[in-house]
């Protein structure tokens, strides 16, 4: 029997540029969450500069419910974590993204985040409204994390924790790797190391002659090695004739 999904709901309290929204987002949308709520954002909802910013995640934009408080935007919720860089006076669990994640997919009832202002964070009272801190182990000398940042830690550790199996939830997926070309045929890596011996020959590499042999073998034991695709050869053969005509200035006339 399958569970049912209960993805994290995304809170911004009191996001202050719309680009920052879009981006947020787009975060939330790679791992597949789309339910954000807004609380009291500062230059309104709908923002003309999120759509672009969100790169296609336009779906997270639409379905974006804005609120008057915290209080109103996590009032369904069972489970409420603040992200925050300190506790700020306040005691409460403190966990990572990775445990935050872990309970978020075992606990039953619904869970919502909180993302802080991107100039000052959550404040005070917004994090007493939570029931556990998230805090992002990060370089003591440099603790600033953009909100886009912040949104995408959470949901990949999310995306991590999810049950397999179970339902509604997204299929997450490796991009794929562009194909590699297959190595060129035996009559192509012939040519070109025959390319390379026609070159070599008259300025005596292949000296002493008692040694010729084994040297010639050790050339293409090289030269076989990689498994050259056509597009690799080509390249080789096209050095190898650039060298073969000498520099340009050779050929001008005095």
């Amino acid at each position: 029997m399958t569970q049912k999904a209960e993805t994290p709901v995304i809170v911004l309290v009191r996001p202050q540029l719309g680009e920052n929204i879009g981006k947020a987002a787009r975060a939330m949308l790679n791992f597949g969450l789309a339910e954000m709520r807004l609380v009291a954002p500062r230059d309104g909802w709908p923002n003309p500069s999120a759509g672009p910013a969100a790169s296609g995640a336009d779906i997270v934009l639409e379905k974006a419910r804005v609120f008057a408080s915290v209080a109103e935007a996590v009032a369904d919720c069972e489970h409420v974590y603040a992200t925050t860089v300190r506790k700020r006076g306040v005691t409460k669990p403190v966990l990572t993204p990775e445990q935050a994640a872990k309970e978020i997919a075992t606990l039953p009832g619904r869970h919502a985040i909180l993302f802080g202002p991107e100039r000052s964070g959550l404040e005070t009272e917004d994090v007493a409204i939570a029931r556990a801190i998230i805090t992002v182990p990060i370089n003591p000398e440099f603790a600033s994390l953009n909100l886009a940042q912040a949104v995408i830690l959470c949901a990949y550790e999310w995306s991590k924790h999810v049950p397999s199996g179970t339902e509604g939830q997204q299929e997450f997926a490796q991009p794929t790797l562009e194909a590699e070309l297959p190595p060129v045929p035996q009559a192509e890596l012939d040519g070109l190391i025959d390319h390379f011996t026609k070159l070599l020959e008259p300025r005596g590499y292949f000296f002493p002659e008692a040694r010729a042999a084994a040297t010639a073998r050790t050339l293409r034991n090289l030269l076989t090695k990689p498994g050259w695709n056509h597009l690799e050869v080509r390249t080789l053969r096209g050095v190898l004739s650039a060298l073969e005509k000498g520099p340009k200035d050779s050929a001008r006339k005095p």
